[in-house]
């Protein structure tokens, strides 16, 4: 059993692939792309369940990495995970880009909070970023996070606005207290704006079996329960998975709303982007970036830094034309935005 590691260069036209033997008998990749990398300045992500191409969480971050190799000329690593891999096999691999002189390594997702915490007190002047989670803290140690409710309600509010069938459907890939945020901010802004629209809501896994944040046939499957309930709009907060239930929702003839990336604009969602209706954003790609050019200038991010709807960090994508030309409902999800920057909504983030 063998773990095959991917070597790319960012503009290249050919990857180099390297073999290396594993004992897990699972597979892993990592990719390295260089943009220059004048100052020879390195910096590393390691991937949540799903992997890179998961036209969502991952590759939101993957784009702040090769924005940082772009603009900033560094050299980047991208580390995928394995099947079913333990918290051990998380931290070796946050070691291996330590060792390797990676700053900062940024672990995309909360799952990665028990490595990071054993990983960063080792490599205390290396910056360790992890997205999604704010409970393990260092000096060392930024806790990029985001206000994913807000965005959600907003998600909420057109969904109510535009359902005919005065159902929608929640789709969670794993119930965490993370995915719950979504599912609160979710049925809160339906509501709101209309109090007989019925919310169906349906987690895809439990931990801990994260297959939910990974299996689009899981996605596409409890989709189409909700469709057969009538559901005219769904909302999947699950990764790849999600993609599955945009693949339902498109076939049926029903709205779709995607997660984390403008999954409108995603190549691998293409044949299905007119039915996806919006987007919840998360500017994971700009918290990435922000995240390596404050290491390299010398004044490294740590703490908490929350991303939210009064700095852009969370929001609806209006990608769609078919979006944008709903004036009752864009107006609507103007007024929305603004009176949670402006305190007059405060959005719940628990069911």
């Amino acid at each position: 059993m063998r773990r095959i590691t991917r070597i790319v260069t960012v503009g290249a036209t050919t990857a180099a692939l390297a073999l290396t033997a594993t004992a897990c008998g699972n597979k892993s990749s990592s990719d390295t792309a260089s943009s220059g990398d004048s100052a020879g300045a390195k910096a590393a992500i390691a991937y949540d369940v799903g992997g890179r191409g998961d036209q969502s969480f991952n590759d939101a971050a993957f784009a702040g990495l090769e924005k940082a190799q772009k603009d900033l000329k560094i050299k980047g690593s991208a580390a995928e995970p394995s099947d079913g891999e333990a918290d051990a096999d998380k931290i070796q691999r946050l070691t291996e880009l330590a060792r390797a002189g990676n700053n900062p390594v940024i672990g995309v997702g909360f799952a990665y909070a028990p490595a990071i915490k054993k990983v960063a007190a080792k490599f205390p002047k290396t910056t360790f970023g992890i997205i999604d989670d704010a409970s393990v803290t260092d000096k060392n140690i930024a806790n990029l996070v985001f206000n994913e409710e807000q965005g959600s309600y907003l998600a909420g509010v057109a969904a109510a606005k535009v359902s005919k069938s005065k159902t929608v459907g929640f789709i969670g890939g794993v119930e965490t207290p993370l995915i719950k945020k979504f599912e609160a901010g979710f049925e809160q802004g339906v509501t709101d704006t209309d109090p007989k629209v019925k919310v169906l809501s349906q987690y895809l896994t439990q931990p801990p079996n994260f297959d939910g944040f990974s299996k689009p046939d899981l996605g596409k499957a409890a989709a189409q329960g909700q469709l057969d309930k009538k559901a005219d709009v769904i909302y999947a907060a699950a990764g790849l998975a999600g993609s599955g239930s945009i693949e339902a929702a498109a076939k049926a003839g029903k709205w779709a709303i995607g997660v984390d990336s403008d999954q409108y604009n995603q190549k691998g969602l293409a044949t299905y982007k007119d039915s996806i209706l919006t987007s919840v954003t998360k500017d994971v790609a700009d918290s990435v970036f922000n995240l390596i050019k404050s290491v390299q200038d010398g004044k490294p991010q740590s703490g908490e830094i929350r991303y939210g709807l009064d700095k852009d960090g969370v929001g609806l994508a209006d990608s769609n034309p078919a979006f944008t030309k709903m004036t009752d409902v864009i107006g609507a999800v103007d007024k929305a935005k603004q009176e949670i920057i402006d305190g007059k909504i405060t959005v719940k983030t628990t069911p």
